[in-house]
């Protein structure tokens, strides 16, 4: 047997742990979150350039880890984005609040694989007490199965995979056992404007194109329109509806909608990926009236919640349902036996525990916080709103009930030119988007910091990008 000198350097990989290390990555974060409410929002740098700065050859000796470090924050932050700026209204993503953070370092210190409630019980604990919290806040049923995800779109595909399996087995076919082929066609019944990943999970569960239903002016679902195609068909149905729509951020109406889609038994799922959160505001929940009806929701806790990312959570009345659907069994996995394990109620086997940070939000917030965090965004899109809506010549097209602002100038290349105005100046990013066939600039309001001032900010901002459009400077 060979033994190493004293003076040989051990692996890189067998090295202790250097303390050294984590403290030089938490400089570097410091000044990231110390720089990101005045820094500018897109980033300086092309893929390429990334590509090109990060070094695109392996190397055939490695570095000393605080060299990657090092490495690895200067070359790549011209490459970064400012999403967690308070003045980032590009998509529906809330930055990360501080306490939600840290509790992320120490899931990744920890490095739990978070599958089974005996193996691991320290994370599963904290991941089952944010569900049962998550519940309560929605006023959704109390034991239902809350899983956590990697977002809205595997949120909504493991719901589905429930609610597939369920309405096959009313029908009378087992398809964990004889599969689709050959089965009932199950009606994949949406709204008109649904979000895309609605689509996308039922591509993936074997739905086929879904059925589309007309939906109002603001993107709401027709229930006159849904009660007359239940009526037209017949067999297993699933029915999807909608809480916050992505440009005007209205809701279905979530209790009439439901009641008649249980009539014909459908089974309803809400995905509510932002809106969800509308039910943990006293003064907000009635726009998600019905909500509670529904037979499984999904939404994401990185959205409205501001935890990291990614967080997406499935929640499903019937937890037999989730199971029959997700469930797998191997010798090696000792399963709990009484209750439904972590990975019974997501798509995922391994993975880490996302659910943490939620709990150190929920814990952090508490109930009274949690409504103010809502009602915060809320307001702050009502102040954008009526702010740009007194600009000459700017109209906003939605009715703003929510935390959605979407508005137009006179044409499609104008508004566009304001879009790509405010992206060169760097202090507020919207995005241009399409609605009711024109082109609008779309704020969708979810960092935890944006406020009444950042509002204003935000309007001002808009104010001089506008100036600039009508004097030719886009």
């Amino acid at each position: 047997m060979l033994e190493r000198s004293d003076e040989a350097e051990p692996a890189p990989s067998l090295r202790p742990h250097d303390p050294g290390l984590l403290d030089l990555a938490r400089r570097h974060a410091d000044a990231w979150l110390a720089a990101l409410p005045e820094r500018p929002i897109p980033p300086r740098a092309t893929i390429d350039e990334m590509l090109d700065a990060l070094g695109r050859d392996l190397p055939e000796r490695g570095e000393p880890a605080d060299a990657v470090i090092e490495r690895l924050t200067e070359r790549i932050e011209p490459g970064l984005m400012a999403m967690g700026s308070p003045r980032f209204y590009g998509w529906v993503i809330g930055g990360t609040q501080p306490v939600a953070l840290a509790a992320d370092w120490l899931v990744s210190t920890w490095d739990q694989n978070t599958v089974l409630r005996s193996v691991t019980p320290g994370v599963i604990a904290a991941e089952e007490i944010a569900g049962d919290w998550v519940l309560d806040l929605l006023g959704l049923p109390a034991g239902s199965s809350v899983g956590f995800t990697t977002g809205a779109t595997t949120a909504q595909t493991a719901s589905l995979a429930a609610a597939r399996e369920e309405v096959l087995r009313r029908a009378g076919w087992d398809s964990a056992r004889q599969g689709l082929a050959g089965g009932p066609r199950v009606r994949f019944i949406v709204g008109e404007e649904r979000h895309g990943t609605v689509d996308l999970a039922g591509r993936y569960l074997g739905l086929g194109e879904p059925t589309i239903v007309p939906s109002d002016d603001q993107g709401r679902i027709r229930v006159d329109a849904l009660r007359a195609e239940l009526a037209a068909g017949e067999g297993p149905a699933i029915v999807l509806l909608q809480a916050g729509n992505i440009h005007s951020g209205a809701f279905d109406d979530l209790g009439s909608a439901t009641q008649v889609a249980h009539e014909s038994g459908a089974w309803v799922h809400v995905d509510g990926a932002f809106g969800l959160w509308a039910a943990a505001s006293p003064r907000l929940r009635h726009l998600a009236t019905g909500l509670e009806q529904a037979d499984s929701w999904s939404t994401d806790a990185h959205k409205t919640l501001s935890v990291p990312y990614d967080c997406g959570i499935a929640i499903v009345r019937d937890v037999n349902a989730v199971a029959g659907a997700l469930s797998m069994h191997a010798s090696y996995l000792q399963a709990d036996g009484v209750v439904a394990d972590p990975h019974d109620k997501v798509l995922e086997l391994s993975r880490r525990a996302r659910g943490v940070p939620t709990w150190a939000v929920l814990r952090h917030l508490g109930r009274q916080g949690v409504a103010d965090l809502i009602e915060r965004l809320a307001d702050a899109a009502r102040l954008i709103a009526e702010g740009v809506g007194a600009l000459p010549g700017v109209e906003v097209l939605n009715d703003v009930v929510f935390t959605q602002v979407c508005l137009a100038l006179e044409d499609d290349a104008a508004t566009e030119a304001l879009s790509a105005r405010l992206w060169a100046d760097g202090e507020v990013l919207a995005m241009t988007s399409r609605w009711h066939d024109r082109a609008v600039v779309r704020f969708s309001v979810s960092n935890w910091g944006t406020d009444a001032a950042q509002a204003r900010r935000t309007v001002a901002a808009v104010d001089r990008a506008l100036a600039a459009v009508r004097a030719g400077g886009a």
